[in-house]
């Protein structure tokens, strides 16, 4: 007999490998109407893959497949985060890298719009909806998003911008080579790409929470705060409105708890005010949920 544990463990598995399958579906559609209609390169090393088949047609004549290139480049990452991540973090990633390869590969040629400046935006748009999907089941599309959790959550560091940095790199090779028209349409491309994400990811929104209680239900709307695996500050004050002493909280939690993390505040002090402000970055310990 299966135990509830195992349920859930079960649909766990299920819904993650039915979000990687459609988002590599999606990428890899994406990326032969979207992408090679408007001879654009995508960021990181789907872009570096891009890069590499475009030359070998260009000078040498050869179309080269994708799948071989982009699992070539994925290795040794993919071998850092399965050492410094996690095993299972890593193993789906792998899995959703081979599916996006073999779709890619599968896929005919799609043109679905002529206009440069439509196949950017919208082609932008999709691709950042698909790795969204990965992302929302704490998975990622492999290549330098391996590299920047890997440094991230193990070494603290900030690689984000070294790896735009490389994309830049990246765009001004394929613009030389290519165009430069070709370049900076790319540069459209991965920003809507970027926007999307940033709207999307669940992980990477932080929020802000100025609690009022008073001070008998301080207690518990800290323990409801405490169960989210962060922590709090407690600041003793006065109500202006009434005189009555009371307690403000301040504490930071991951977007996606706020919902619940509200409705439970409410239920240990229906009285309680509560102030969710946006937070555009933190400096310091915050915890994040493991990827495994």
């Amino acid at each position: 007999m299966i135990t509830a544990n195992q349920q859930a463990q079960l649909k766990e598995f299920a819904t993650r490998v039915a979000m990687i399958t459609l988002s590599s579906f999606i990428i890899a559609l994406n990326f032969k109407s979207f992408v090679s209609a408007g001879d654009l390169f995508p960021g990181g090393f789907t872009g570096i893959t891009r890069l590499v088949q475009r030359c070998s047609l260009a000078y040498a004549g050869v179309e080269l497949p994708f799948a071989p290139i982009n699992l070539a480049l994925n290795a040794i990452p993919a071998a850092v985060s399965y050492k410094l991540v996690g095993k299972r973090f890593t193993l789906y990633s792998c899995l959703s890298i081979v599916l996006t390869s073999i779709f890619t590969d599968l896929m005919p040629a799609l043109d679905i719009t002529e206009d440069t400046l439509l196949i950017c935006i919208f082609g932008g748009i999709i691709n950042g909806f698909a790795l969204s999907l990965c992302l929302g089941v704490r998975v990622t599309s492999g290549g330098t998003d391996f590299i920047a959790i890997a440094l991230s959550e193990r070494k603290n560091v900030d690689a984000w911008n070294y790896i735009f940095c490389g994309n830049v790199v990246l765009l001004a090779i394929a613009g030389y080579l290519f165009g430069w028209d070709k370049a900076l349409y790319s540069m459209l491309f991965q920003y809507a790409t970027t926007q999307v994400i940033k709207t999307l990811d669940p992980d990477g929104r932080r929020a802000t929470l100025f609690i009022v209680t008073g001070r008998e239900s301080a207690g518990g709307v800290c323990a409801q705060i405490q169960e989210t695996n962060h922590t709090a500050t407690l600041i003793e004050g006065v109500g202006l409105y009434n005189g009555d002493p009371c307690v403000m909280i301040y504490s930071v939690v991951a977007d996606s708890e706020v919902r619940s993390l509200a409705r439970k505040i409410r239920h240990s002090d229906p009285k309680a005010f509560v102030n969710v402000l946006r937070t555009e970055r933190v400096v310091g310990k915050f915890y994040r949920r493991p990827r495994d």
